[in-house]
């Protein structure tokens, strides 16, 4: 008969079980620090020994990191989505610009839908909480702290929506857009996109989530994702527009 005895679970396998779910579920992120040793094995409930073995085996599986006198982090796992040289292509051609803003409308539009339907009271208080932050911040154009949570707010709702995979595919792709890869928010911000709009859509979207109206949720996204793809196709426009100026002023200053 294939029957064996039943082995109970170490301690050590039990912990590296629970944090390797905390890193797939995005509740770790790349670079978090976890608390002291003895802060964690009582939190666990477990002794020390059994905590650094369980450390040791997720430090030797890539998804946590030492730092010398820092502690435990973890490690970025989001670092390997794209390849340095692939990156370096996705910020000097247009079609990769506009590529990722196809990509990301169709998946904040399907995220969006999902955390309306799937989407834990906690979830909704959650992306309720940032859009208030938001609305305090002001102008992202002025303030770097509003900028942070405009991505904030949309890294909340691929939360919410329940999808592992989606969760980190779409935050590899936020960390981009934070290194300025895709086109730098500041700029964007301050010349073509009209504040009271960008909030309205943001306002338009949550109101749709808390409201659990999946359908609204998902069309008020895709509106606000056109409405970023129109701005930064005003600006290419603008800057190609004062480029042929520098050029014809430059030309009949030479003829003087």
């Amino acid at each position: 008969m294939p029957f064996q005895k039943v082995q109970p679970e170490k301690l050590s396998a039990a912990v590296v079980h629970q944090i390797e779910q905390l890193i797939l579920r995005g509740i770790l992120s790349p670079g978090e620090r976890l608390p002291s040793e003895r802060e964690l094995a009582e939190r666990l409930g477990v002794s020390r020994p059994s905590l650094r073995d369980a450390i040791s085996e997720l430090q030797q599986g890539g998804l946590l990191s030492a730092r010398a006198g820092s502690g435990i982090f973890v490690a970025d796992v989001l670092g390997s989505a794209f390849s340095p040289a692939l990156v370096r292509l996705f910020a000097t051609h247009d079609e990769a610009l506009f590529d990722y803003l196809s990509f990301r409308r169709d998946m904040e539009g399907l995220a969006a839908e999902r955390a309306a339907q799937f989407g834990s009271d906690a979830d909704l208080q959650v992306i309720q909480t940032i859009f208030d932050k938001m609305v305090e911040a002001g102008d992202p154009s002025l303030s770097d702290e509003a900028a942070s949570l405009d991505a904030q707010f949309h890294s909340a709702i691929m939360d919410a929506s329940h999808n592992v995979i989606m969760l980190h595919m779409m935050r590899s792709m936020f960390d981009l857009l934070h290194q300025g890869v895709f086109y730098n928010r500041r700029i964007m911000f301050s010349r073509h996109i009209t504040y009271e709009i960008l909030l309205a859509q943001h306002s338009d979207i949550n109101a749709a989530l808390q409201a659990r109206d999946a359908q609204a949720a998902r069309a008020a996204v895709e509106i606000h994702l056109d409405y970023v793809k129109q701005a930064l196709l005003d600006h290419q426009r603008s800057q190609r527009n004062a480029e042929i100026a520098r050029q014809r002023l430059e030309h009949e200053s030479g003829k003087a």
